[in-house]
């Protein structure tokens, strides 16, 4: 069976997105490292160490799972705990599916490689790619963090007790500083400054309560619905004045960054 080629369109958009992902690099390496030394004290081989991390690719829920394993938990209470920390994938699966025409099977490779940073970095620069946001672009950007994720587990796997873990290196606050990084050039108005406010807000108050996968989940829904509510508040009131147009602060930001006015 003959496969038909990659066509040549394909490579510069997934370098691309490959090479956007570098700068996280630095941090993810280290917990890549621990969870492989986590892994290996819970009693995994370095064959079962390294075949988490290419079949699950989640580092939270590799911890997690590695943990359970320590403890002697059952299948059952690993796979529970796992989804539910992953259960913030749902929104970013559902927010890239209005942004990318994917077909069946892409929707299934883009699925098993997505992260928090590279759907982060897909969404912010994505748009700026010549005819937006790509099947290509996206998978150049998961593919980084799986490839450089699954050296670093094989490394700590095979030599991680000699190595300093991500606290010991401060690394720490490399990916909230990324992932505001990404965040800030969004907030194009007031009403995206709220949304972010109120949904930052809600979700500390549920990381009390809640698990890390139904916090992101229920904030972010939250903060979708705020959205939605405040535009379309917006646009209804755009609808009642004489002249259709608001002030400067009434423009809403386009995909490139710029404002446009509202709908008359």
């Amino acid at each position: 069976m003959v496969t038909a080629p990659i066509p040549s369109a394909f490579w510069p958009p997934f370098w691309r997105g490959f090479r956007a992902l570098t700068p996280l690099w630095l941090g993810l390496i280290p917990f890549a490292v621990a969870y492989a030394v986590t892994a290996r004290a819970a009693g995994l081989s370095v064959l079962e160490t390294q075949f988490m991390s290419l079949t699950v690719f989640a580092g939270a829920s590799q911890f997690a799972a590695a943990g359970l394993f320590a403890g002697g938990a059952p299948a059952l209470g690993i796979v529970a705990t796992t989804f539910l920390l992953n259960a913030r994938h749902v929104l970013y699966g559902l927010s890239l599916a209005r942004q990318v025409p994917l077909t069946g099977g892409q929707r299934l490779l883009a699925a098993q490689f997505l992260t928090d940073e590279a759907y982060g970095v897909a969404v912010v620069h994505g748009p700026r790619e010549p005819g937006g946001l790509s099947f290509a672009f996206l998978l150049g950007a998961e593919l980084s963090l799986y490839l450089v994720w699954n050296l670093a587990t094989l490394a700590g796997a095979l030599a991680g007790e000699v190595l300093p873990g991500p606290q010991a290196l401060g690394v720490g606050v490399v990916f909230p500083l990324a992932f505001l990084g990404l965040l800030v050039p969004l907030l194009g108005d007031r009403r995206a400054v709220l949304v972010a406010l109120a949904s930052g807000l809600g979700a500390w108050g549920l990381a009390r309560v809640l698990p890390g996968g139904l916090v992101v989940l229920a904030s972010g829904v939250g903060g979708a619905l705020l959205g939605a509510w405040l535009v379309t508040r917006h646009r209804a009131e755009l609808e009642t004045r004489p002249d259709g147009v608001g002030s400067d602060h009434d423009r809403e930001p386009d995909a490139s960054g710029s404002t446009r006015r509202g709908p008359p």
